[in-house]
Parts: C-alpha cells; sequence; structure tokens
C-alpha cells in the first residue's frame, strides 16, 4: 500500500487494523483506536505516572494532546489521496481534571471542509458521559504542488 495513493480515510483505517505501525506518540500518550470513520475518529486514552505535573495531577498537556490527535486524525478521513493537514489552531478548555490509570474516550468529530480549511471539533469523556476537556481546531489542508 502507498499512502500518496490512499485516502485519509484509507490511511487512518490502516493505521486502526494494523496494516501501518502506530504513530510514536500513541505509546507516549497511551492511546489506542476505537473508531474511524469518514469525518470521525475515537481512542481510548489513559494518563498514567509519566504524565504528573508539578502539582501532582495529570499535566494539561495529555488532554490537549489527545485532543490534537483526535481533532487531526478526523481531520485526515476528510482528506482526499495525496492531501495531508497541518494544525493551525487549537483550542482546548479543560473541564475536569483526567485521572490517572482511567480508560476515557476521546472522539473527533469534523464539522466544515472548505477547499483550503478543516474545521473540527473533539471532546474526552468517561464511560458515563462526563466531559474532562473539549476543543475545536482548524487545519490547513496541503497538496503536493501547491
Amino acid at each position: 500500500m502507498n499512502p500518496r495513493e490512499m485516502t485519509g480515510l484509507q490511511i487512518m483505517q490502516a493505521f486502526a487494523n494494523g496494516a501501518f505501525p502506530r504513530p510514536p506518540i500513541s505509546v507516549t500518550m497511551p492511546m489506542e483506536v476505537d473508531t474511524v470513520e469518514e469525518n470521525r475518529v475515537v481512542f481510548l486514552a489513559t494518563a498514567n505516572e509519566t504524565h504528573t505535573n508539578p502539582l501532582g495531577g495529570v499535566h494539561g498537556g495529555f488532554a490537549a494532546t489527545v485532543l490534537d490527535s483526535v481533532t487531526g486524525c478526523a481531520t485526515h478521513t476528510a482528506l482526499g489521496a495525496g492531501e495531508s493537514y497541518g494544525t493551525i489552531e487549537l483550542n482546548v478548555k479543560m473541564c475536569k481534571a483526567i485521572p490517572f490509570g482511567r480508560t476515557l474516550r476521546a472522539e473527533g468529530r469534523v464539522i466544515n471542509v472548505t477547499r483550503r480549511l478543516v474545521i473540527s471539533e473533539g471532546d474526552i469523556r468517561d464511560d458515563n458521559g462526563v466531559l474532562y476537556a473539549f476543543a475545536t481546531a482548524t487545519c490547513m489542508i496541503l497538496r503536493s504542488g501547491e
């Protein structure tokens, strides 16, 4: 499989089914792919002691990184073959402290696509639907030769 000939959705599905190796960030910020659909992804993420901030809690960068990942990967599912993207804005709202050792659902959804930009949103929730963090992201579509 040549990734340059695959749509973004096909690439994300290949990651999900193990045809492509996991990106290293998914080890640093423990994330597993749960769902990949057009315009939507769901990851399962679990903070551990390596994500501790100076106050002893989970560093806010954990939620920000997970949300950047799900909003970006949702964006990726909307791209055509040969297209890539770059995040140009990420706005994160922390709603509740992320717990250690508890697997949470992080979902990213595309909400608008134009010729040059994709706007997506994401959230991190527990199994009861409690909101821990929310984000919006704007990504620029990058095409070879432009």
